[in-house]
């Protein structure tokens, strides 16, 4: 009976593959190139799948000239093995063992060593079929409550084909199994974790709350997405890329009462020598009592306009009433200016988003020393903004023009996701930070 099910034929670059699990999209079918029709295996196994294959299996294994992944030259390969493990332990996802016909799969593989080439066949597209199947379930949103700035990265179940043809992209297949390399490492960690806490007989109420965690690092893509995510609970940031991490720096963070949102958009553009717009909290607070006692705004660095249109007129320090502003009866525009001391540092990345959330450099170097950095009003201060921009520019940041508010889009558009995991690994075993924003139930 033929395995998997129809799909639509269409054509793209080959490096889109790579984005195949993490960027909200199908990519469709390639044609492979003249390397990947050769397969290292006896055209008896061959003739076999071609015989047997249907649907997205078939067209899967006709675009690699029916190349087997899990059947190499000795037969069946350990990634087998890999996979079953995680089909037996699939209960640690969140899904059932049961779901996936473990034992006939574990036949099929064991009746595979006899090196019978229909028996070899059989167990190829078996295993395909439900690692298919497990991918798209573990893909899953789960109970994750994050916003999507942008709708495309809202996670969508893979069909069979778009998990195979991810899964073929890098070059040690066996090495995407043992590393679930379709997953983030952030849920590698958790589920990992998961095992643990069951093994040491957690709690209901900690059970449950790791399993959120688990759900927040569910909707992150694998390391062969280019993207970054940001994790408001630890303050620090990974970017990755190419299936590995690419790094990794501390930022500071919302405070509690100005939480970082659990969000995901796209970056999209860097703002070299930004202003830097103050709150209207601040505004009030801090700048016009500051005025009211003898400071002048050309001492603080910053300047007032009119409006919050785009073309606003400069208003002079004397035509503002400034206890007006400072009793909070008139909200006031006011801008730091660009240079070392500004806020904003030498450059902010942008994404599209409600919240006004972007990711700024910062020269307040002493709050990113600190255990916990929980300070910020929601943005994300860098501790190292020219090396996230280099990765995400493909050069150097550094501009010698001093013109303010210099707007350069990124090469390519890059995912960004803010999420909050508060599990983590202890000697003894699982633990969790303290859970500033109260998300955790």
């Amino acid at each position: 009976m033929p395995h998997g099910r129809g799909t639509r034929r269409r054509r793209v670059p080959l490096f889109l593959i790579a984005l195949a699990l993490g960027a909200g999209f199908q990519p469709p079918a390639i044609a492979a190139p003249k390397a990947a029709r050769a397969a290292p295996v006896p055209a008896a196994v061959l003739d076999a799948m071609r015989a047997e294959a249907g649907g997205d299996l078939r067209r899967f294994y006709a675009e690699r000239g029916f190349k087997p992944l899990w059947v190499g030259p000795g037969g069946v390969g350990p990634q087998a093995a890999t996979l079953i493990a995680y089909l037996d332990s699939a209960d640690l996802d969140g899904l059932k063992p049961s779901s996936y016909d473990v034992d006939e799969l574990r036949a099929l593989v064991a009746r595979a060593r006899t090196g019978n080439p229909q028996a070899l066949a059989d167990a190829e597209l078996a295993l395909s079929d439900a690692f298919a199947r497990y991918v798209r379930d573990q893909r899953g949103a789960g109970r994750a409550k994050m916003t999507y700035a942008d709708k495309a990265l809202k996670p969508k179940r893979p069909d069979t084909l778009t998990v195979l043809r991810a899964a073929a992209f890098p070059k040690s297949f066996a090495a995407y199994v043992d590393d679930m390399g379709w997953m983030s490492e952030h849920y590698v960690r958790l589920r990992r974790l998961v095992g643990h806490a069951q093994k040491q007989g957690a709690s209901k109420a900690e059970m449950a709350r790791l399993r959120l965690n688990l759900d927040r690092a569910r909707v992150l893509p694998g390391p062969w997405v280019h993207h970054v995510v940001v994790d408001a609970s630890s303050g620090q940031l990974w970017y990755y890329g190419d299936g590995k991490r690419a790094g990794t720096m501390k930022v500071v963070v919302g405070a509690p009462e100005t939480q970082t949102p659990m969000l995901a958009g796209k970056l999209q553009w860097a703002i070299l020598n930004p202003y830097w717009n103050v709150p209207d909290y601040l505004a009030e607070k801090s700048i016009a009592p500051k005025v009211l006692a003898g400071r002048s705004l050309a001492s603080l660095r910053m300047e007032a306009l009119s409006d919050w249109g785009p073309n606003p007129r400069k208003l002079s320090q004397s035509e503002i009433d400034w206890h007006a502003v400072a009793s909070g009866s008139q909200v006031l525009r006011l801008r730091e200016l660009p240079g070392g001391a500004n806020s904003m540092g030498k450059v902010k990345f942008l994404f599209p988003n409600k919240e006004g959330i972007y990711l700024h450099d910062t020269p307040a170097r002493d709050l990113l020393a600190k255990p916990d950095r929980h300070f910020s009003n929601g943005c994300i201060r860098l501790e190292n903004a020219a090396e996230l921009g280099q990765w995400l520019m493909q050069r150097s940041i550094r501009t010698k023009s001093k013109a303010p508010e210099q707007a350069v889009a990124l090469p390519v558009q890059v995912p960004v996701y803010l999420t909050y995991i508060t599990a983590v690994a202890t000697e003894r075993g699982v633990a969790f930070r303290n859970d500033v924003y109260g998300r955790d139930g």
